[in-house]
């Protein structure tokens, strides 16, 4: 299965940052890289991306979408509005939407079925507290996320991001990691591809994309410089 290597910008960027897509194009040209590459940017860089981005192997994605597809939602973007704009992908149910928004898991459900009916393919995302896993009751939630948010069609991947790992420089044990991802293998596919995410950085990628059932990365920080991006989809 190829690896995606997935950046997500969060609310960072301006147009001044897409210099840096620039940069990851001059590094992609010089070297093939042995993964699919995703960034997804805010909103309101998705088009220019998009735009600088063609005819490269970089795709440009989304970091949330509505469920409709119209209509009176001041503030909300649509799935198909997205596509027009040039994502491929749409991240749903990151832990800071289900935590800062309140979203359930009836709603990232939906947000991923969104997605798939504009012909996108959504990022679901799961992951625990760290008062969660220190109770013991990591794979818990996670099942039970996955359950609750999980479409009928299987053209998703799903990223697991212990919300205690992100962007906090702490990484689960690498058994910790092999855990949850044989977990999440059981409850998809065998051809879903499951990233991790929480902290990756160039110098815990190779390990970490080393581990079974682990097909790729979401990255936060490290995605918003090239060379630090690159250093990732290097360690392929």
């Amino acid at each position: 299965m190829r690896h995606l290597i997935a950046g997500n910008w969060k609310m960072n960027g301006l147009k001044s940052s897409l210099g840096e897509v620039t940069r990851l194009k001059e590094l992609l040209a010089a070297n093939t890289a042995n993964a699919d590459v995703l960034i997804c940017p805010p909103f309101t860089l998705i088009s220019d991306l998009a735009k600088e981005a063609n005819g490269t192997t970089i795709m440009c994605g989304a970091q949330d979408c509505h469920t409709a597809v119209s209509g009176a939602h001041t503030g909300d973007v649509s799935a198909e509005m997205l596509k027009e704009a040039g994502a491929m992908f749409i991240i749903v149910g990151h832990s800071e939407r289900r935590a800062d928004h309140g979203e359930t898991t009836a709603l990232v459900k939906q947000k991923a079925e969104a997605a798939q009916d504009a012909a996108l393919t959504p990022i679901i995302c799961v992951g625990e507290t760290r008062e969660e896993r220190e109770l013991g009751n990591a794979a818990a939630v996670v099942s039970a996320q996955l359950s609750g948010s999980l479409p009928e069609d299987t053209n998703y991947v799903v990223a697991y991001e212990p919300v205690w790992a992100i962007g906090t420089g702490l990484v689960p044990s690498l058994d910790d990691i092999r855990e949850i991802h044989a977990l999440v293998r059981e409850k998809t596919t065998p051809d879903t591809r499951l990233l991790y995410g929480g902290s990756v950085k160039p110098a815990n990628a190779a390990e970490i994309l080393a581990i079974e059932n682990v097909n790729g990365a979401l990255v936060g920080g490290a995605s918003l410089k090239a060379d630090d991006f690159y250093g990732i989809i290097q360690a392929v």
